[in-house]
């Protein structure tokens, strides 16, 4: 089984590799040293955006900005499947929904996937492997403990009490995070540290939960309300868009203007309790002797909407839904080959790839992303220049099933249940995907390409799809 690629080939995340056996493949820029530990950190529902590196005015995220601006920033970074479940089997196994076919409402993950996928083979290549935090997938038993030598998962509420204190969540798993790093260093180890954070607490009237030593961050700030929030744009909705969750969760959080403001700073500040968690986790990499040998990428689990066309959450195919904040920060790499921005669009799906080739691990042929080395020394001229984009949730009426393509210019997006209802974009023209070119006459082929590529995408992922 060979890659999957789209129209010439076919993504927060933090990882931290600590040296290397023997030089990797390649990597001209990277210092030949002892093998390498990893530390794999995911945030939950932050956007692209939602970063002070990527151009946003009011969230401080000082730690996430000083990775990104000394590192390598990828600045069209995107996942294939807009939804933790999905998203996370992604990152795991280097494979799309349709082939690892898993999400809410699923079967649990296969074991020939599992025993594919980078923390396996990272334990089975001699590393000291750990989970902290949300794991947000479902395995057979006993696969578990084959991928992971220390396995600390953590649920909500966000605010525990602790020795009489009032802690939070992200507190917690950095806790977690700095004891692994600590007594870890007699081996090379790949802790896979995931946050819940910002992802709202769904059921809490408040959603948003956060310590005390953030509380007074934005209280001055007025967040600025998207041009797509105008009511205009929800009435042109079709009628199945307009009641689905992403509207019912709108009422949750944005249905008013003091709602908004309060509830897109709770967001915020749930982002800076993390960066703040990072700052410790880096500070102990220091102490501990780490941090000079140490690759960190961060990478969000899916986009998210703030109100954009009447919508809270996730799940659908607009750049809200879809793009996430995804950077590398190598100190072996030379001063000047780092802080560079790439605009390639790079995917979720190369998460695994990149972990394992750092790590001078073998990448397996059934992996369907790349590994996102290739930027170190700028070898990337065979880059992906298109993607597939899916969500296929089972048994929620209100979540439609979507498929996406996309290329450097067009984004075309269908319903499964709805296929009276498309979108094409212009994205290098509309950037907030408002002008939708499906029904016009001139784009009627392009929108049968479009239509045939997803098709063509679709049926290579499902043979690709182990059954037994």
């Amino acid at each position: 089984m060979g890659k999957l690629r789209v129209a010439g080939s076919v993504l927060v995340v933090f990882v931290f590799l600590i040296g290397c056996e023997e030089k990797i493949k390649n990597k001209s820029t990277v210092v030949d040293s002892k093998k390498p530990n990893i530390i794999f950190i995911l945030t939950d529902d932050q956007r692209w955006d939602a970063l002070g590196h990527a151009g946003n005015p009011i969230i401080k995220t000082p730690n996430m900005d000083a990775l990104a601006s000394s590192g390598l920033y990828f600045k069209n970074a995107f996942v294939t499947t807009p939804i933790c479940a999905a998203s996370r089997a992604t990152i795991l196994t280097g494979l799309y929904e349709r082939t690892h076919d898993f999400n809410f409402g699923k079967p649990k993950l296969k074991d020939a996937y599992m025993l594919e996928s980078y923390p396996y083979l990272l334990k089975k290549s001699g590393y000291k492997t750990g989970l902290i935090g949300k794991f947000g997938v479902k395995v057979n038993e006993g696969i578990e403990d084959s991928l992971f030598d220390v396995s600390i998962k953590t649920f909500w509420p966000y605010l525990r009490e602790i020795d009489g204190k009032q802690v939070h969540l992200a507190d917690i798993n950095g806790n977690h995070a700095i004891d692994f790093i600590k007594s870890s260093k007699e081996q090379p180890f790949c802790l896979s540290l995931s946050f819940w954070s910002p992802h709202a607490d769904d059921g809490a009237e408040e959603q948003y939960f956060w310590p005390g030593y953030v509380d007074s961050l934005y209280r001055e700030n007025e967040i600025p309300v998207p041009s797509t929030a105008a009511p205009e744009f929800f009435e042109a909705l079709p009628d199945f868009m307009k009641h689905s969750m992403n509207r019912k969760r709108w009422y949750w959080r944005y249905d008013t203007p003091e709602k908004f403001q309060k509830m897109v700073k709770g967001y915020y500040r749930m982002i800076s309790t993390v960066d703040s968690t990072i700052g410790r986790i880096r500070e102990t990499l220091k102490e501990e002797g780490l941090a000079d040998n140490t690759v960190i990428v961060f990478m969000g689990d899916n986009g998210y909407y703030l109100g954009e066309r009447g919508f809270a959450g996730k799940w659908l195919m607009h750049e809200q839904s879809l793009r996430v904040p995804l950077m590398i920060y190598d100190p072996r790499q030379a001063e000047s080959e780092r802080g560079k921005t790439f605009e390639e669009m790079v995917l979720n799906l190369d998460i695994a790839s990149t972990i394992l080739d750092l790590a001078g691990v073998e990448i397996p042929k059934t992996y369907q992303g790349e590994s996102l080395v290739s930027f170190y020394d700028g070898n990337t001229e065979n880059w992906r220049s298109s993607a597939f984009f899916e969500h296929q949730r089972e048994g929620e009426s209100l979540l439609p099933k979507t498929e996406s393509f996309r290329d450097q210019t067009y984004k075309f997006i269908r319903y499964e249940a709805n296929p009276e209802f498309v979108e094409l974009y212009n994205l290098k023209e509309d950037s907030n995907e408002v002008n939708n070119l499906a029904y016009e006459n001139t784009y009627k082929d392009l929108v049968k390409l479009y239509s045939k590529k997803c098709d063509s995408v679709v049926a290579e992922l499902m043979a690709k799809r182990n059954v037994n």
